[in-house]
């Protein structure tokens, strides 16, 4: 019998597939391993009628899976990149990266309306307050209202509920091979992404000498380089589930290019700009960027926001 490696997980459908992806490619490597899902329930599972902002933001869907790796429970966790916070808790780190699926967000339409073909005073549903400010700012007219649950629920609420449309990210919705329901792809000029969507993140303990090197190999280094700036954008502002903040990075050659924007929560202000520069310093690109938006107003919109929270 091979090693036995344990992944936790949460137990939605999308979380399972991405976990059972890492341990296929694991198995593959090696087939020697005995590989296990274990499936943690996280805060974020738990409650499902409030607001993501209201719950307290990020970290409320690894938390519990991260406190799992540090007491040796499990040896790795699988994440979705997006619902990881700026800071990574001491002892853990961000192990691997792997390939990027579409980042960007797909407006799902019940009567196959895309964005700007929708009625004036439009209920699209969305949990998220990044996705809401965009919408505002977009269209003032439509009516944004919360939506919870996992892929399959929001679908559902989508009838049930009389929406006219949900915001869901693309990732999800093709990794579930539900892609035949999109019916418009968001390009990051009407809609631009959290940090980190589409990719996935294989946490686990720093200088594991025995999980390191089987989680390097599934690591791809041009989306790690992306989501790294991203991350660096990101920690410097702060930034969690009560902020509508949004970030994208590219790599051509040995150029990375990152937007950013922060916005206020009703779409009225959103400051956004974009940086280049040398792919080998993705966290000094971020961070540049985001001092940038800082300077130009983004510190005002994000003050004012932390002021409500308290």
């Amino acid at each position: 019998m091979g090693k036995i490696i344990k992944i936790g997980t949460r137990g939605s459908k999308l979380a399972l597939w991405q976990a059972q992806w890492v341990k296929s490619a694991l198995m593959k490597n090696d087939p020697s391993l005995d590989v296990e899902l274990v499936i943690i329930k996280t805060k974020g599972d738990k409650i499902q009628d409030v607001p993501l902002a209201k719950v307290g933001g990020k970290g409320l869907f690894v938390k519990e899976i991260e406190e799992a790796i540090l007491d040796g429970r499990v040896d790795l966790a699988v994440h979705s990149m997006k619902d990881m916070p700026a800071e990574i808790p001491q002892g853990l780190t961000i192990g691997a990266v792997p390939e990027r699926e579409n980042p960007f967000d797909v407006l799902i339409s019940r009567t196959g309306k895309k964005l700007f073909e929708l009625p004036k005073g439009a209920v699209i549903g969305t949990s998220s307050l990044r996705r809401g400010a965009q919408l505002k700012h977009l269209r003032p007219d439509l009516e944004i209202v919360s939506l919870r649950g996992n892929l399959d629920t929001r679908l559902r609420k989508l009838e049930e509920e009389n929406l006219d449309a949900v915001i869901l990210a693309a990732a999800g919705v093709r990794r579930m091979e539900l892609a035949h329901r999109i019916t418009q792809y968001l390009d990051d000029a009407e809609m631009l992404p959290a940090v980190g969507q589409g990719a996935l993140c294989i946490e686990t303990r720093k200088d594991d000498p025995a999980i390191g090197p089987r989680i390097d190999a599934l690591n791809h280094p041009l989306t790690r380089t992306a989501v790294m700036a991203e991350r660096a954008f990101l920690h410097r502002l702060e930034g969690g589930c009560q902020v509508p903040i949004a970030a994208h990075g590219t790599i051509e050659g040995d150029t990375l290019q990152i937007t950013g924007l922060v916005a206020e929560l009703d779409g009225s202000s959103v400051i956004r700009e974009t940086l280049s520069g040398p792919a080998a310093d993705p966290g000094a690109i971020g961070l540049d960027l985001a001092n940038r938006l800082l300077a130009a107003g983004a510190g005002s919109i994000l003050d004012k926001l932390k002021a409500v929270e308290l």
